[in-house]
């Protein structure tokens, strides 16, 4: 396939926010790719070269993009930081500077998706003496022969800046699209059912879900869709090396609702502060991934001893959390403190002495060649229970209770929080491992933490779409006559619409703007804004030694004054509050 063609596609996305519009714009691609190109083309939707879980990244850096582009267009270092700095966008610097090349390149080739491909994953694999010139090489081969539209969506790849609004759900929805009649109405934007129903359809949705949370890769899952159709589906299975999309809990308000949601008696269990850690061990070699599918082995190679003596089984997918603690007291330590080995890349036994993790064993997925997650959550539990041998701060399993007595459910839960956990999940006995958060099965119970209304005190210039916009807002909370920063919000904000838009909000702060850095803006401190949050964690990064864990804007505050402000003893009570 030309690239031009997934150019078109790229173009024809950029310019739509329907979320059905572009269902039906990558329907039509993949319809017409064949077998040779589908996992490339699938990949190269995503912005991506590898699958998301895979360690090897482009690993492109901008100064490193600008300088191809350089010497490929014969013009100075300076006019394309000029440009860059006024667009806000390289790739859009890219397709101005290849629109007014004058002199066109001698034997100038089509580009394909293969080649664009290839040489983009190829910038990951080098490695050693002249990479840096070897690297500008393979991307000034792709932009010598690229049209100003292909340069523009290259660049953006190489830089991971696609940000054509393509999500998880919309790749889905548009693989089902091609093995399920569905009509899409442009004007009405809606879809239309020829031969089926909507009962139907969504079963083949989930049955590419599914496939999806087996692999966290749709290269794989359209190959085989394209090789059999959803027949080729039931060959995706379970893949030691591969991490699985974890199965999630819900919210409940209450152990009432709890209990009501997942069937009497249940399993509760702790909900542990520490991070989600999936252990596959294979071959007699192990891989860790985060609950964001990041390969973090490297990072926590002093487990793989303790696994080897205390776990019974040649291969396996544990479901774990690593719960850091202090060495010298052996209390356990908040989330915040031990996430910091996560993107350590150095020192890394060093900082393993000093913040070591115990691994909390909780499910399994897979044992000996056998996959469990079809089996009962009580089955499953039972198995961990007989191939792990606890030892304290080496491997443990979370503490549990099988119980419909409320009384009982708590006093486990007060225990619970009373040792500095954040609460308990609830678990159905009778339910399979199924990947994802609205599963059902199992829900969580956690102390509901009230909101805070904090003042913008400094903010981002966005990129591409958003480059006209501030984006990601600093939070401030007040001490005295100043206001301290408390963490970063992003989300709660729409594009487009009646609701708070990033368009909305530029344009009240914009005339509040002290100073600039960068795409960096300092905020004279006047609006309030109330926010919602999982947790208030301590962190060294802000001025209020705070942060928040997963803030999201609920919206202005134009009815509070600024001494309104949450201020610092506040934010301490509710710190000490949660850890009650």
């Amino acid at each position: 396939m030309d690239y031009k063609e997934l150019v078109e596609t790229y173009n024809a996305l950029d310019n739509t926010s329907k979320r059905l519009e572009k269902t039906n714009i990558i329907s039509k691609l993949i319809k017409k790719t064949g077998k040779e190109d589908i996992i490339e083309v699938i990949y190269l939707l995503q912005g991506i070269v590898f699958p998301i879980w895979d360690e090897r990244k482009i690993g492109m850096g901008s100064k490193l993009a600008a300088k191809a582009l350089v010497s490929v267009v014969g013009v100075s270092n300076d006019k394309v930081v000029g440009l860059w700095r006024k667009e806000g966008d390289l790739g859009k610097v890219a397709e101005i500077l290849i629109t007014n090349k004058k002199q066109r390149t001698l034997h100038r080739q089509k580009l394909t998706v293969k080649k664009v491909f290839e040489n983009i994953r190829n910038l990951a694999l080098l490695e050693g003496k002249g990479t840096v010139d070897k690297k500008i090489r393979l991307i000034s081969e792709l932009l010598s022969s690229a049209d100003p539209k292909e340069a523009r969506f290259i660049t953006k790849t190489l830089l991971d800046k696609l940000r054509i609004g393509i999500r998880e759900g919309i790749i889905r929805d548009a693989l089902a699209w091609t093995v399920y009649d569905v009509d899409y109405d442009e004007k009405e934007n809606k879809i239309h059912f020829k031969n089926g129903s909507r009962e139907e359809y969504n079963k083949v949705v989930a049955k590419i879900q599914h496939a999806y949370n087996l692999t966290n890769d749709f290269g794989v899952v359209a190959a085989s869709l394209k090789e059999k159709g959803l027949k080729g589906l039931e060959y995706v299975s379970v893949t030691l090396g591969k991490p699985i999309n974890p199965m999630l809990a819900i919210k409940a308000d209450d152990i009432k609702e709890a209990l009501s949601s997942v069937g009497k008696p249940a399993l509760f269990d702790y909900k542990l502060d520490g991070f989600r850690l999936q252990i596959h061990k294979f071959n007699n070699k192990y891989v860790f991934f985060t609950r964001r599918l990041e390969n973090i082995t490297n990072q926590f190679k002093e487990l793989i001893p303790i696994l080897n003596k205390y776990v019974k089984g040649k291969n396996y997918i544990l479901d774990t959390e690593a719960v850091g603690y202090d060495p010298k007291t052996g209390n356990y330590l908040p989330f915040q403190k031990v996430s910091q080995r996560i993107k350590r890349k150095y020192d890394i036994e060093k900082i393993a002495k000093e913040l070591p993790v115990e691994i909390t064993v909780f499910d399994v997925i897979y044992y000996n060649n056998k996959n469990y997650m079809n089996e009962k959550q009580e089955n499953r539990r039972k198995l961990i229970e007989k191939i792990v041998k606890e030892k304290d701060k080496k491997i443990v399993l979370t503490k549990k209770l099988i119980s419909s007595d409320i009384k009982k459910i708590e006093k486990f839960y007060d225990d619970a929080l009373r040792k500095g956990h954040e609460g308990l999940i609830a678990k159905n006995l009778n339910k399979e491992y199924v990947s994802g958060r609205r599963v059902g099965g199992w829900v969580k119970l956690k102390p509901v933490m009230e909101p805070l209304q904090l003042v913008i005190i400094g903010a981002d210039w966005g990129e591409g779409k958003r480059t006209t916009w501030l984006s990601s807002f600093i939070l401030g909370c007040k001490k005295g006559n100043e206001f301290l920063e408390i963490g970063k919000v992003g989300t709660g904000i729409k594009e487009k619409g009646d609701e708070l838009t990033f368009k909305k909000l530029t344009k009240i702060l914009k005339p509040l703007i002290e100073s600039e850095k960068g795409r960096h803006v300092m905020i004279k401190p006047k609006i309030l804004v109330e926010v919602s949050y999982e947790e208030i964690q301590r962190s060294p990064t802000y001025g209020s030694g705070y942060a928040l864990r997963f803030p999201r804007l609920n919206g202005l505050r134009n009815d509070l004054r600024l001494d309104d402000c949450d201020d610092m003893a506040r934010i301490e009570r509710l710190y000490k509050k949660q850890k009650k």
